[in-house]
C-alpha cells in the first residue's frame, strides 16, 4: 500500500473539498445580496401602492389594538402563572436537548451507531447539521 500516495490524494480531495466550499460560500453571498435588491424593489414598488398603504395603516390600526387586548389578557394572574410555566418549560425543553445532543454525541462515539431506539420503540437516527458563521474578530 503506497501510503506517501494515499496522502496525496487525501489532500487533493480537501483541497478540492475546501475550494467547492468557498465556490458556494461566494454563490450564497452574491445571491443574498441580490436577493437584497430585490426585496427593496418589490418594498419599493408596495410604498409607492396607494390600495397597499392605505390597508397597511389600517393593519398597523389593528396590530396596535391587537396588542391592547393582548395586554389586558395577559395582566390576568391566571395567564401570567401560564405564561411564566411556558417560559420555563420552553427553557427546559431548550436545556434538555443540548444535554440530548452531547449524549447522542458520545452514545456515537463510543458505539459507532447512527440509530438508537426511543422508550416508544421508534427507531431514530442520529442527525448532525454543520452550518458556517463569520469568526468573531478579536480586538486587542
Amino acid at each position: 500500500m503506497d501510503t506517501t500516495n494515499d496522502g496525496a490524494q487525501a489532500a487533493n480531495t480537501i483541497l478540492e473539498l475546501e475550494s467547492m466550499i468557498k465556490n458556494t460560500i461566494s454563490t450564497v453571498d452574491r445571491n443574498k445580496e441580490e436577493l437584497k435588491k430585490y426585496k427593496e424593489m418589490i418594498d419599493s414598488a408596495l410604498t409607492n401602492d396607494e390600495t397597499y398603504r392605505e390597508a397597511d395603516l389600517k393593519v398597523k390600526e389593528l396590530a396596535k389594538e391587537k396588542g391592547k387586548a393582548k395586554l389586558n389578557v395577559m395582566q390576568n394572574q391566571a395567564t401570567r402563572n401560564i405564561a411564566e410555566k411556558a417560559k420555563e418549560l420552553s427553557f427546559e425543553i431548550k436545556e434538555a436537548n443540548l444535554g440530548l445532543s452531547e449524549y447522542l454525541r458520545e452514545y456515537q462515539r463510543m458505539t459507532g451507531q447512527s440509530e438508537i431506539e426511543g422508550e416508544d420503540g421508534e427507531i431514530r437516527e442520529i442527525v448532525y447539521t454543520a452550518k458556517l458563521i463569520k469568526k468573531q474578530k478579536k480586538f486587542s
